[in-house]
């Protein structure tokens, strides 16, 4: 049996997306630039998947959308656009939860004389928005904030910063990654100049995602080189991916409820536990359903391993995230003996496997190295069946177990997690 719990790094392509991507990947092979009929015709889908996206997405136009090679390029082609244009602000605001391609790129930049604000979190990993206002100011030429944690899944308060920030006529970007799919969203209805989102989140192929700009908001290409996407992204379109992707966010909408009513900040932040994004739409009750199982994941989890405890719990998250930590093991030894029990979970981001460093979420958060570096991740897909959360609930606890014990005996006396409540 082998069970998969990694769907925030990525998920198996949906036989739909493949099915649609088929004929580009043999008969419709010409290029969308070409000036003869077939390449005229290839163009012809390609807008057309353009426009579909644009109008699942809420959109004002087809133009806003931009296709990329994914999330990281989205990312560090908004930030950077920003930097371009208007090059004597130096400050850039981001959080101290982000993904690896804003929190590398903020790194490099603040080489490179800017001055990079990280807006903080709290133990429960919600957003520091008392921090985020006193760091606003005329020289900050972009915000850049996740809208869905990769490693937790805690939901940020987007709506609310895009007011602010539109209010001080400052650039926003919003990378959306893990929030697409699992989350309602109308771009024309919220105060966003830049959203990225990659198709191998939503069951589509790796190496396609897009930027969405608003339009009015200033841009300038990162990629140059031909006249593709209008001049502002060179390089010659990969079809196949760009159909997949319309298709996959096509069907994540049936996986996508509608948004309950807007609230202001000091209404929406009572909201707990993920249960705002639970609220009516067609998408209700599938969306609802891995919601279940999540919480089933987690609840039986806790309840079986001693002080173990749920990062984010809470806070509102998107359905299918689950970060626990367990003192007294390491997330590495144990995701090696847990995927030799037929289970695929992570301790984390995807693009920091091998890394030696805990996670600079948990860190963040406040955790202790100790404790971050025994926090694993399990994220579920519209694929997760009850059947597999059963496994899980048997095979866990049992290893957990095991590497306890064996830790007892190479770490007498016993450790801290064998004699005190351990809490988060």
């Amino acid at each position: 049996m082998k069970i998969y719990f990694d769907n925030n790094a990525t998920t198996p392509v949906d036989p739909q997306v493949k099915e649609a991507m088929d004929p580009f990947l043999s008969g419709l092979f010409a290029n969308p630039s070409s000036p003869y009929e077939s390449g005229g015709q290839v163009r012809r889908l390609v807008e057309q998947a353009r426009c579909h996206m644009a109008q699942l997405l809420g959109t004002r136009s087809e133009r806003e959308i931009i296709f990329t090679s994914g999330g990281t390029e989205s990312n560090n082609t908004a930030i950077r656009s920003a930097l371009k244009l208007f090059p004597h602000k130096k400050k850039i605001i981001t959080s101290a939860v982000e993904h690896s391609s804003v929190k590398n790129l903020c790194e490099h930049l603040s080489k490179e004389g800017y001055h990079v604000v990280s807006v903080g979190v709290s133990k429960a990993g919600s957003f520091n928005w008392n921090q985020l206002i006193e760091s606003l100011g005329d020289d900050v030429a972009i915000v850049s904030v996740m809208w869905a944690n990769n490693e937790t899944g805690v939901l940020f308060p987007i709506q609310d910063i895009g007011r602010e920030l539109k209010r001080r006529n400052i650039l926003f970007h919003v990378d959306a990654v893990q929030a697409i799919g699992k989350i309602p969203i109308h771009l024309n209805k919220m105060e966003i100049d830049y959203l990225s989102f990659s198709a191998h989140k939503i069951h589509g192929p790796k190496g396609i995602g897009a930027l969405y700009v608003r339009e009015g908001s200033p841009f300038q290409a990162f990629i140059l080189g031909g006249r593709q996407e209008r001049d502002r992204r060179a390089g010659t379109e990969n079809v196949a991916g760009i159909i997949g992707l319309a298709k996959a966010l096509e069907l994540s909408q049936d996986f996508t409820p509608s948004p309950p009513p807007l609230k202001g900040r000091e209404d929406s932040a009572k909201v707990r536990g993920g249960s705002a994004i639970l609220l009516g739409g067609k998408g209700e009750g599938k969306i609802n359903q891995i919601s279940i199982l999540r919480n089933k994941l987690e609840e039986e989890l806790v309840a079986r391993v001693d002080v173990s405890f749920i990062n984010g719990k809470a806070e509102a998250r998107i359905p299918n995230t689950t970060n626990i930590t367990i003192p007294g093991i390491e997330a590495e030894t144990f995701l090696i003996r847990l995927s030799q029990l037929g289970i695929e979970a992570s301790s984390g981001s995807a693009c920091l496997t091998g890394a030696l460093e805990p996670s600079h979420v948990l860190m963040a958060m406040g955790h202790s190295r100790e404790l971050a570096s025994s926090s694993l991740r399990f994220s579920l897909s519209r694929l997760t069946t009850t059947e597999q959360i059963d496994y899980a609930l048997e095979v866990v606890p049992k290893l957990v177990c095991e590497l306890r014990k064996l830790n007892e005996v190479e770490n007498f006396p016993p450790p801290l997690w064998g004699r005190t409540k351990v809490g988060g």
